[in-house]
């Protein structure tokens, strides 16, 4: 085998590779006669079927395997030899495969980047201190019993915040329209679900009444047919209830784990999580600002392969996710929209990849068993499963990843410019902008699921992941 490697633009190589004739030939002729013994053929015993015969019928598929074979054996041993480091799969093009000529064909590919990193001193990092006052604890407290709210069936009017079940019929031009109708609908009025004219019609009906409803379409309405258009809903009311907020009672507590009624341990319990939050948000957030930081300091060549795998590997999460259980294709979500958040983080990768390599850093062991046993504190048998993480390879490498990834932020912030910000806990706890694009930012997906749209009957309805 010879091998010679081009450098073409940027990132990509072509390696053109050729194997002599007489090693082509020899493989084909041995190849040939294990066909021979392994052939049937009308009027010739088995394993007696001449050379020339097998050569003349199945010749032309023995050198097709032949050269596909070839082709995969040279390929790694002259990227070996070349001593290069292809960034995906090759491309083969050029394949020249004839009796008695060598075998000739062109590998095409792109190769990792050499990333020369500059100094993290270049990079600036605003970092948040917040605490949890008493004031956040008694809101959170207060959402908690809202979330937990029930309702009770009363005898009068509906007022604002009571939940009504109705019955209701949607018509435009006298015309009922699709997703206008509902039977059994629970409605909290005031909590938005349903267009803003809809709930507030609602306020005043008392069960067995029955009135019109007069709404109005918003011009940016989802569905067209209904942008802008002026609706009368028939409604049927069944019955109303009003809210019941549950006491911070013995029952109460004991859904976040304080068995004792013990309001003390109970407000304890819940500050102790608001401040893990607090502090993981905190630490992302200036996560965030150390990767854009890199980008803007690091400007690196990407290999498009990479990408490309990236925005594949995107697409089917995003099919998954809009899908559910039905299938969605995947072709169907055009790859533009996912290219610049799949080139952010595989440029993020390569240069988080050679901070590691250019410093030799490890996933510390003591830190990894710290990560275990904290991600474990909430479960009953704390050591069984942080054992269970280490009789696990896989998943203990996955912590072993993220703590090295946390070693690395650790690495910069030493070098890097940061100026702390006292800030409440309410703008602490706010999420970070989204991060900096590549080239067209303003069409990459959302990490977070997509919005959803209110439909007349109260329903919702994903829109198309290209919006």
């Amino acid at each position: 085998m010879q091998s010679t490697l081009e450098t073409s633009e940027g990132l990509e190589r072509k390696l053109h590779i050729s194997v002599p004739t007489d090693d082509v030939e020899s493989l084909f002729q041995q190849k040939l006669k294990e066909a021979a013994k392994q052939v049937r053929l009308k009027g010739f015993r088995p394993g007696k079927v001449p050379l020339r015969e097998v050569s003349r019928r199945f010749g032309e598929s023995i050198r097709a395997e032949i050269s596909s074979e070839l082709i995969q054996s040279t390929y790694s041993e002259a990227i070996t030899q070349e001593d290069v480091s292809p960034a995906g799969m090759p491309r083969i093009e050029d394949v020249t495969m004839e009796s008695g000529k060598d075998l000739s064909f062109t590998a095409v590919f792109e190769v990792f980047p050499e990333i020369t990193l500059a100094d993290f001193g270049a990079i600036s990092v605003e970092k948040p201190t917040a605490t949890v006052e008493d004031p956040d604890l008694e809101e959170v407290i207060e959402k908690l019993q809202e979330q937990r709210t029930s309702y009770n069936e009363v005898e009068r009017s509906a007022v604002d915040g009571d939940q009504v079940n109705v019955d209701f019929t949607g018509r435009v031009d006298g015309e009922v329209f699709a997703g206008g109708e509902g039977t059994g609908v629970d409605i909290v009025i005031g909590s938005g679900r349903m267009l803003p004219d809809f709930e507030a019609g609602l306020v005043g009906g008392s069960a067995g009444d029955e009135k019109d409803i007069d709404v109005s379409f918003p011009e940016d309405y989802q569905n067209k047919e209904l942008a802008g258009q002026q609706a009368v809903f028939t409604i049927s009311f069944n019955k109303v209830s009003e809210s019941v907020t549950p006491e911070i009672d013995e029952e109460f507590m004991s859904q976040f784990g304080v068995e004792d009624a013990d309001l003390e341990k109970f407000r304890d319990e819940i500050r102790g999580n608001m401040q893990r939050e607090l502090d993981s948000n905190i630490k992302n957030k200036i996560k965030t600002q150390v990767m854009d930081g890199l980008l803007a300091s690091n400007e690196i060549n990407v290999p498009q392969a990479l990408i490309d795998g990236e925005v594949n590997r995107m697409r089917s999460e995003m099919a998954q996710q809009f899908g559910g259980q039905n299938s969605i294709d995947e072709s169907a979500l055009p790859p533009a929209l996912f290219e610049p958040q799949a080139k952010r983080r595989v440029s993020l990768g390569l240069i988080m990849n050679a901070i590691v390599d250019q410093n030799s850093l490890q996933a510390d062991d003591d830190r990894v068993r710290s990560y275990l046993e904290e991600m474990a504190a909430g479960y009953d048998d704390p050591e069984q499963m942080v054992s269970y993480y280490y009789r696990n390879e896989e998943q203990l490498s996955n912590i072993r990843n993220m703590v090295l990834e946390e070693q690395v932020m650790d690495l910069i912030l030493e070098t890097a410019q940061s100026t702390e910000v006292v800030q409440s806990y309410q703008e602490a706890m706010a999420p970070p902008p989204p991060p900096e694009l590549p080239d067209e930012a303003d069409d990459s997906p959302s990490d977070s699921a997509a919005d959803e749209e209110k439909q007349p009957d109260g329903s919702t309805e994903k829109p198309d992941a290209g919006t």
